[in-house]
């Protein structure tokens, strides 16, 4: 047992407590100081015997949690005192109206909100986690605060995961990637969004972060002397023309350096953009726009922009409120490097999100600068109907969305997400003229209705009474606003239908001397391939099922015997083993073992991402399929990790037997003669290696070919790579997941 040093502990609490104080963003009056006092002293000894899994007293986590709520993000000095007893009543006898009579309503009402988010009802038939964020996202209605202090939370977590078991550490990670990296995004906090990130990566993909973080400090030194190159010439221009300024290097996060490299399918050293430079300025609000123009225009004269690059988010800022003005210019050595020019209010904003917006609008209050937050988030939660799991995948693609500007008639500018149609604009502008949409115009054109809208649009939209979605609707618009009054008005119809469906089913079934019961039911779901008896009963209603189908239904009905044989002939063409292999890869050796006990179970090779042996996997229990193995790094990881974390099975390889498994390469490079004959030279030369199929395209002196091979394991695939490398001519070999 660690013998702990009591009277040291409490020196470093009461530190702790101080810094707490000074790092404080807001200004703390006399009463806000006793209100987070108080606080401190309630989390102090609620908390006073428990210990986290590193050995250390508890309280420390809430301290942590209040520090980075009051220093990172800036809230005032409610969300502090809440943040400091964030877990007091999930661990103590402690009451929320105990709470409320000590403070006052809203601590209670953030402690409450925070509690509400932990408790979380154990059913194992639903994704718990996706539940959760549901949960969690509805306390919006509350107030936004209970989120962020719930990222502050989340994020103290992240840095402080060593002690604890791996699968532990993917599952937190995997869910903080899913969810709440994109939280933070959506308010504004880019710092915790970042951070969270990083973090996330660093569990999820040890081996990738890593190698990534040794490869950043290689070239710290290079990349410090090229941003102080670019420094030194802006410097000279800038001084003349007596603009107030500080100029950052800001090396891209290890995160997006990882996102870039997988989605461009490139090298660390291939990835250009790794740093930016920010011109943070001094303005007051009447030049701030002027100054910033007046920088670009110093920044270009030196360096040449690219003009499809340019983003001027201050002229509209992002719906975070976003506002910078990034310029791509091509700096020495024929790098293009990103300049982000932003006043001194922007970058506060651009740091702390929405604190520092109240904190500049004068005479404004921490609660009224809240209201354009909630607004913004509550829109997404306005249908919760759906699955859980549909819903936070909704949620999250318009987190996550880029925008666009368009315009109304009148001229009213409106942010939508990129991809947007002019459907979704339709609905943007209200539910009921969405509903109603017979046409749409842009740029006075009339066009369809899942026209994709570009920023600068100007679109009208023409509505009938007479006018209902039709069921390809939902194929016509992106955002999930949009998505769900669709659903909910064709549900409405689907239903009415249903329900005359189901009486005339009753009056022709009697016609065939049969009773329409749950029985009767199911076994006509089944007859007719359908999932639900609302879709039986909605395509009787819409006359989709006929009189001769149902006497036919009868007829198979009277003779069971033969319907069994019927069946089997029936069902026999989707158990054809060429099929299915086409979609996945079977495998009955012992070649992995799952869990703490190493067991040999039964699994199939997920299509999605195409294991072989010596990937780094995982399995996942399906409902129909068993155990099905995804790599790592799958696409779909982080969502089934996060989402169904309660499936998921430790997996490794333990013997690389002699079954062999296919791996498709894409090659890039300059086209030259007697390049096949040299590629398929280099393949056959590589011991246990066959060809499945080649195809090279060429194409103005470029070219591009797809290579699949069966190899046995990852290190002879490895090793393949390799030499396909060395071909005169070959500038990349990337191995591909094709679904």
């Amino acid at each position: 047992m660690v013998e702990i040093d009591i009277e040291k502990e409490n020196k470093a609490i009461a530190q702790e407590y101080k810094e707490l104080l000074r790092i404080s963003y807001q200004t703390l009056t006399t009463e806000d100081k006793k209100l987070i006092r108080k606080a401190f002293d309630v989390a102090v000894d609620a908390h006073q015997d428990q210990r986290r899994k590193s050995g250390e007293a508890y309280i420390f986590h809430p301290i942590a949690v209040a520090k980075i709520v009051a220093g990172e993000i800036g809230l005032g000095a409610t969300a502090i005192a809440a943040a400091l007893m964030h877990d007091v009543v999930e661990d103590t006898d402690i009451t929320v109206k105990e709470i409320e009579q000590m403070f006052n309503p809203k601590v209670a009402q953030l402690v409450e909100g925070l509690t509400k988010i932990s408790q979380v009802k154990k059913d194992m038939n639903i994704s718990m986690q996706a539940e959760n964020f549901r949960k969690m996202l509805l306390t919006l209605n509350d107030d936004v605060r209970v989120i962020i202090i719930k990222l502050a939370d989340r994020l103290h977590n992240m840095q402080t995961m060593e002690s604890m078991v791996d699968y532990k550490q993917v599952k937190i990670a995997s869910e903080t990637l899913y969810i709440y990296a994109p939280l933070a995004h959506r308010l504004g906090l880019y710092n915790i969004k970042t951070k969270l990130e990083d973090l996330g990566l660093k569990y999820t993909e040890p081996a990738v972060y890593n190698d990534i973080v040794s490869k950043i400090k290689e070239t710290k030194e290079e990349q410090d002397e090229y941003i102080k190159n670019i420094t030194d010439v802006l410097k000279k221009s800038l001084d003349e023309e007596g603009v107030e300024y500080i100029i950052k290097g800001r090396p891209k996060s290890i995160y997006s350096i990882r996102r870039k490299m997988a989605a461009q399918n490139v090298t660390f050293d291939e990835v250009y953009d790794k740093f930016a430079l920010r011109i943070v300025y001094k303005s007051n609000p009447h030049d701030e726009k002027f100054l910033a123009w007046k920088i670009y225009s110093i920044v270009t004269d030196h360096y040449r922009p690219s003009p499809s690059r340019l983003r001027d988010w201050i002229s509209s800022p992002k719906s975070t409120g976003y506002e910078a003005l990034h310029i791509t210019v091509m700096g020495p050595l024929g790098r293009w490097v990103e300049i982000q020019v932003r006043s001194e209010r922007m970058d506060e904003i651009a740091e702390k999100g929405y604190a520092a917006h109240y904190k500049y609008k004068q005479g404004a209050n921490e609660e009224s600068g809240l209201d354009v937050w909630l607004n913004l988030l509550k829109e997404a939660l306005e249908n919760s109907e759906t699955n859980a799991v549909d819903f936070v995948e909704d949620f999250k693609m318009n987190l996550y969305a880029k925008e666009i500007y368009v315009f109304t008639p009148k001229g009213e500018i409106k942010s939508l997400p990129k991809g947007a149609t002019s459907l979704d604009f339709a609905f943007s502008i209200h539910s009921e003229i969405g509903i109603r949409t017979r046409g749409t115009r842009v740029n006075g054109r009339l066009v369809p209705l899942n026209t994709e809208l570009k920023s600068g649009d100007q679109i009208e939209i023409i509505t009938s009474q007479n006018q209902k979605p039709t069921i390809n609707w939902i194929d016509y618009v992106t955002t999930s606003r949009a998505k769900n009054k669709i659903r909910n008005v064709l549900n409405e119809n689907t239903k009415k239908i249903a329900e005359d469906g189901k009486e005339i089913l009753t009056r022709k079934l009697k016609h065939l001397k049969i009773t329409l019961n749950e029985a009767t039911i199911n076994e006509l779901v089944n007859y007719f391939k359908l999932k639900t008896s609302l879709d039986l009963f909605y395509r009787v209603g819409i006359g989709a099922i006929e009189n001769q189908q149902l006497k036919d239904f009868a007829s198979q009905k009277s003779n069971a015997f033969m319907n069994f044989f019927k069946n089997k002939i029936k069902r026999s063409p989707s158990y054809n083993p060429e099929l299915v292999n086409k979609n996945e890869l079977s495998s009955n050796y012992d070649m992995l073992v799952f869990g703490a006990e190493q067991d040999k179970l039964d699994y199939k090779l997920s299509a999605c991402c195409n294991p072989i042996p010596g990937d780094p996997v995982f399995g996942f229990v399906t409902i129909n399929e068993g155990i099905k193995v995804h790599k790592r790094d799958c696409p779909n990881a982080i969502s089934m990790q996060s989402n169904y974390a309660y499936r998921i099975m430790q997996a490794k390889w333990v013997d690389s037997s002699q079954q062999e498994f296919k791996a498709i390469l894409e090659i890039t490079g300059m086209d030259s003669i007697g390049l096949t004959n040299e590629l398929t030279r280099v393949v056959s030369n590589n011991m246990h290696v066959n060809i499945q199929s080649i195809s090279l395209s060429g194409e103005a002196g470029i070219f591009n070919g797809t290579l699949a091979v069966i190899v046995p394991n990852n290190t002879i695939l490895k090793k393949l790579i390799d030499n396909i490398k060395k071909i005169d001519g070959v500038d990349r070999v990337a191995r591909v997941y094709h679904n």
